[in-house]
């Protein structure tokens, strides 16, 4: 299927591609979603001198406002990768938009913002928590998404924090929700950290959006349930950290290993700093695009929960990333341990990158399979 990278819209033409992006699967850079804001957007005139976009998966809004010099604010590296290079293939420069990480706080007041409607609730309910002190009686706020993301919640969320928020007609299984803002309103507080314990007594730290915040997944719990014994002075990766769970549990049952958790993830990091904080006394935490940065030849165990999806939509590519990377930051003899969904076939493509590639655990829904470097 050949995919169009074109996007045109009221406020221009434009030539979008995912981060990463793979010719053998069909994804666009953007959706109906982004189409129907921007069309609202320029059909209601809206203006004003500081404009927001959150959750932008690929920097499309952000491109097509790039002449509003809008304020982009995501939990992801990678969005912020690919919208310098949307912006870079448009002929724009990259500083004509602000990038800002999603445990920062943008700079207000915002005249204008639209928020793609993420797949959590507790992640909307969070963004819109801290955005509603940046809005004044004036300030245009659209929310987009598909229609299957948009439920009753959405919108309760959007007139809990902002006001009444009607909606607009589907197009193209895409919705609007078009909130005004209530100077009366008095949101209550947003949703906290959550806190768990593993059965190891190990205090979790859980923020909105990050993979299992509220509690170990059946996936993690298998992998914890065979994880490799580490040498003394080992450097072991925790690849798609998440809350850190893993990273910690490597950490109390061997103090003396080396830790690095790598996620692309901001919240994800900012989790597992104190997830993993709390019991490791060497740990370094990076908020990277796989494993950039970390360098060649520099581990002996990498772990991972990879994800079998993308924004929403299913891929393995970033678990073959994942693979890939982790090949580089091993050492010669260095393992690669993964747990993934048994219906996935990984093990036959870790045979790409690594020797020996077995079963060292399974049940009904999973299997964990380690690999030693080449």
């Amino acid at each position: 299927m050949v995919v169009d990278h074109i996007l045109t819209v009221p406020q221009g033409t434009f030539t979008l591609e995912r981060a990463h992006h793979d010719p053998g699967e069909p994804l666009r850079a953007w959706d109906a979603a982004d189409e129907l804001a921007l069309a609202h957007l320029a059909e209601v005139g809206a203006a004003g001198d500081r404009w927001l976009v959150v959750d932008d998966a690929h920097g499309a809004l952000a491109t097509a406002l790039a002449a509003h010099h809008p304020t982009s604010w995501t939990d992801s590296v990678v969005t912020m990768a690919a919208t310098r290079a949307n912006l870079e293939r448009n002929g724009l420069e990259p500083s004509t938009v602000t990038l800002a990480p999603s445990t920062s706080d943008p700079v207000g007041p915002v005249d204008v913002v639209v928020v793609k409607v993420p797949r959590t609730l507790a992640v909307l309910e969070d963004e819109l928590h801290r955005l509603r002190p940046l809005l004044h009686a004036g300030s245009v706020v659209v929310g987009a998404g598909m229609t299957k993301s948009v439920h009753r919640s959405t919108i309760a969320a959007f007139e809990g924090a902002i006001g009444p928020t009607p909606t607009s007609r589907a197009r193209k299984k895409a919705r609007l929700l078009l909130a005004s803002v209530d100077p009366a309103l008095e949101p209550g507080p947003g949703p906290a950290p959550l806190r768990w314990a593993t059965p190891e007594g190990l205090e979790v730290t859980g923020l909105p959006g990050v993979f299992s915040a509220s509690g170990m997944d059946p996936g993690t719990r298998l992998l914890l349930a065979h994880l490799p014994d580490p040498e003394p002075g080992a450097v072991a990766v925790d690849l798609g950290c998440g809350t850190g769970v893993v990273a910690a549990t490597v950490a109390h049952s061997h103090p003396d290993v080396a830790l690095v958790c790598c996620d692309d993830s901001f919240r994800a990091v900012a989790a597992a700093r104190q997830t993993v904080g709390a019991v490791a006394s060497d740990a370094t935490f990076h908020v990277t695009d796989v494993l950039d940065g970390v360098a060649d030849a520099s581990a002996d165990i990498v772990l991972c929960n990879p994800p079998f999806h993308a924004g929403g939509a299913r891929t393995t590519s970033v678990a073959y990333r994942m693979f890939a990377g982790a090949q580089r930051v091993l050492r010669p003899g260095g393992t690669l341990t993964v747990v993934a969904n048994r219906h996935l076939g990984h093990h036959v493509a870790l045979r790409r990158w690594f020797d020996d590639v077995t079963v060292v655990g399974s049940d009904p829904r999973f299997v964990v399979l380690r690999g030693r470097r080449r």
